[in-house]
C-alpha cells in the first residue's frame, strides 16, 4: 500500500493522476480535503509518531509520499522517522519558494513575526490559518486582528478557544485571485497582511500584489530550505514504478 500524506492542493491533483492505481491511501489532519479527494481513499485525523507507526503496520505501507503543508514540519519529521524505523521508502514533495519583492517584510520564523507585531499598531489581516491564532492573540493588545481561516470545524473551534470575535473571522476556502484579495483586504481596512511563503499553489504572489495595489504592508513568514521533489509528474512516475515492483 502507498501512503500519501495530504494537506495541500497538490495531494488532490496527485490523487487524480493516479486514480487508476488501486493500492494507495491519503491521510489529512482536517476535513478540508473531503471535497476534493475520493472519500474511499481518504482518512481524516491527526497522527503523532506512534499513530504513524501503527498506521504503517496496519496498512502494510511500502512507500510514503509526503505532500503535507510546507509549514507542517512535525508531520514531515515524524514521517521521515517512520520511514527509517520501518525501512520504508520516503519521498517529499516540496513547493518552490516565492519571489518576495523588496517592499515586503520577510521574517524567517513565526517567532520573528510575533516580535515584529509587538511593535505595530493598526489592523492586521492574517492569512496564515488557525494553527497560531493563540500566539497572535497573546500580543494583540488594542490592535484589530482579522483571521482568514478554512471553513472547517477545527478552525472555528480554535477561534472560539481564543475568544476571537465573529466579526474578526473570515471562514472561506481558497485559492483567491488578486482582485478577490484586494476586495477583502480593503473591506477590513487592513494595514498589514500576514502570510506564509506557501508558493504558487498557496497564492502568495496574489496576496502580495493585492497588498501592493492597496499600499498595504505585506509580512511574509519564511520557511527553511527543504530537500525533495518539486515535480508532481516525477512523483507519479515513482509511485507507478513502485507499484510495478510490488506486482
Amino acid at each position: 500500500m502507498i501512503w500519501i500524506i495530504g494537506g495541500t492542493s497538490e495531494a488532490s491533483i496527485l490523487s487524480r493522476k493516479i486514480e487508476d492505481v488501486d493500492d494507495f491511501v491519503i491521510t489529512s489532519a482536517t476535513e478540508s480535503e473531503e471535497e476534493f479527494i475520493d472519500l474511499n481513499k481518504l482518512i481524516v485525523g491527526r497522527m503523532g509518531l506512534e499513530d504513524m507507526l501503527n498506521f504503517v503496520e496496519e496498512k502494510d505501507i511500502s512507500l510514503i509520499v509526503d505532500l503535507s503543508h510546507p509549514y507542517a514540519k512535525i508531520v514531515s519529521e515524524n514521517a521521515r522517522k517512520v520511514s527509517k524505523i520501518k525501512n520504508i521508502m520516503y519521498i517529499r514533495y516540496v513547493r518552490k519558494k516565492s519571489e518576495i519583492p523588496s517592499n515586503a517584510i520577510y521574517l524567517k520564523t513565526y517567532e520573528d513575526c510575533i516580535e515584529y507585531l509587538k511593535n505595530i499598531s493598526g489592523t492586521v489581516f492574517f492569512t496564515t490559518g488557525s494553527k497560531n491564532i493563540g500566539d497572535f492573540e497573546k500580543i494583540r493588545e488594542n490592535n484589530r486582528f482579522i483571521y482568514r481561516i478554512l471553513p472547517a470545524n477545527s478552525s472555528i473551534e480554535e477561534c472560539k478557544e481564543w475568544n476571537v470575535a465573529m466579526k474578526d473571522i473570515v471562514a472561506i476556502l481558497g485559492p483567491f485571485s488578486i482582485d478577490f484579495n484586494k476586495s477583502m483586504f480593503k473591506e477590513y481596512n487592513a494595514d498589514y497582511v500576514v502570510m506564509k511563503d506557501s508558493g504558487e499553489a498557496g497564492g502568495t504572489l496574489e496576496k502580495i500584489l493585492a497588498c501592493n495595489e492597496l499600499n498595504i504592508l505585506p509580512i511574509v513568514i519564511g520557511r527553511e530550505k527543504e530537500d525533495g521533489i518539486d515535480d508532481l509528474d516525477e512523483i507519479e512516475k515513482i509511485i507507478r514504478n513502485q507499484k510495478k515492483k510490488g506486482e
